[in-house]
């Protein structure tokens, strides 16, 4: 059995169709053609496949395509195409906090869901650790991405 939804990703309108348990990764990778948010770990330990649904970061391997129906999802690919998600990957380059870039989308993703809800400055360090703390990389080491993120968050919105 499939259902045919739409799905509202970096402000368009997909019309896919989807089984019950289509999780909204998939759906992005398959349906939406959107391949920046990656299959990691699969249980959401790791956050490379988180994006935002209504600005809030989530791992897109543990919710279903049909939750978000009606919600507004962002990838890793609307978030950097301009404002604070494009100076959070210019960031991350300039700091070299990335290396293979297999988790980069999903810290990015983090990284904006932060800085949405805090004014510019105001994340401290303690901040950004709890809001990447579902994020992990195994190529960089973690001093460059905080370095990137504490650059972005002072940074003019």
């Amino acid at each position: 059995m499939t259902t045919h939804m739409t799905l509202r990703v970096n402000g368009s309108d997909h019309d896919i169709t989807v089984a019950p348990d289509t999780l909204l990764l998939d759906a992005l990778r398959y349906e939406c053609g959107l391949t920046g948010a990656k299959l990691g770990c699969g249980t959401g330990d790791c956050g490379a496949c988180t994006v935002t649904v209504d600005g809030e970061a989530v791992n897109s391997c543990l919710v279903y395509a049909l939750e978000c129906e009606g919600h507004a999802v962002e990838t890793v690919e609307g978030a950097t195409a301009g404002g604070i998600g494009a100076l959070v990957a210019e960031e991350f380059v300039k700091a070299d906090a990335v290396q293979c870039g297999f988790c980069s989308p999903g810290i990015i993703m983090s990284t904006c869901a932060l800085l949405a809800r805090t004014e510019p400055g105001a994340a401290t360090d303690e901040d950004i650790k709890e809001a990447l703390a579902g994020n992990l990389c195994r190529c960089t080491g973690y001093l460059p991405i905080l370095e990137a993120v504490r650059r972005a968050s002072g940074a003019p919105r």
